[in-house]
């Protein structure tokens, strides 16, 4: 079973691993190595409770998950005090094709839709979904402000950004609770934003944290040296995984319980 932890900064408390639910509502302009088929009501709903009976009670979602919220707001009923769900602004997704729209009355709007499709009155995380022009939408749009607005009224709990730069991921941090980061094997140019929330006491969430276990050494389990290496940096929160198959969730969590009794 995982131990929670606390995202630094927040109060907030959560699973190592988050259940990220891309594959629960969205199957077009992704950037998956392989087809998948979106799961439907009952996979879906075993899916969850899997998750949480190993201990997992963070979820990560967006509107540009296509129906990803929507089918939350259905399958986790009474179940929603049980687990700590963080969705975006800033990116949809419509007939096929991902847009984004950083105003601030899209946020509200966007922030008043994800509370009626998770059927929820606030939501725990709200991450504004870069484009990759990190700084310019923080400076320009104001946006971060917009969602501390939001979280003075109650509809939210933390804020943050999910950024793909390093300034963008530090400046997101000095205006706000936490940065979603990518951070793997063979990607690691944003180690200074684990670096910077460590030392404000920020939280960091990590994305993308197994895209790159294929260049582990023969021999190797791409998982664990993966898994290894987000964990090793005490900044970390959790880290993120997506998958839809039963087996490969049990053994990303037991490959977690390794690593962390490791430390």
């Amino acid at each position: 079973m995982l131990e929670k932890r606390i995202i630094a900064g927040t109060g907030l408390s959560v699973s190592p691993l988050g259940f990220g639910t891309v594959k629960l509502g969205r199957d077009q302009g992704v950037k998956y190595p392989e087809g998948f088929k979106i799961p439907d009501d009952k996979d879906a709903s075993a899916l969850l409770e899997l998750a949480r009976s190993l201990g997992i009670n963070l979820l990560d979602t967006a509107p540009a998950y296509g129906t990803s919220e929507i089918r939350l707001g259905k399958l986790l009923g009474n179940s929603r005090k049980n687990w700590v769900i963080c969705s975006k602004v800033g990116e949809e997704f419509e007939n096929g094709e991902s847009g984004f729209n950083f105003t601030p009355e899209h946020i509200r709007f966007s922030i008043e839709r994800s509370l009626k499709r998770l059927k929820t009155d606030y939501i725990d995380m709200v991450l504004v979904h870069s484009n990759g022009d990190d700084v310019n939408i923080i400076k320009q749009y104001g946006c971060l402000e917009i969602l501390d607005d939001l979280k003075k009224e109650g509809l939210i709990l933390a804020s943050g950004m999910s950024t793909k730069t390093v300034d963008g991921g530090i400046l997101a941090l000095e205006k706000s609770d936490i940065a979603m980061v990518t951070y793997n094997l063979n990607e690691q140019s944003e180690k200074p934003v684990l670096d910077y929330a460590l030392k404000h006491n920020k939280g960091v969430l990590i994305k993308k944290a197994l895209a790159s276990g294929h260049v582990c050494l023969e021999g190797e389990d791409p998982v664990e040296k993966s898994m290894e290496l987000v964990f090793s940096h005490p900044a970390t929160s959790a880290a993120m995984i997506g998958t839809i198959n039963p087996a490969h969730l049990r053994s990303n969590v037991e490959t977690c319980l390794k690593v962390l009794r490791i430390e």
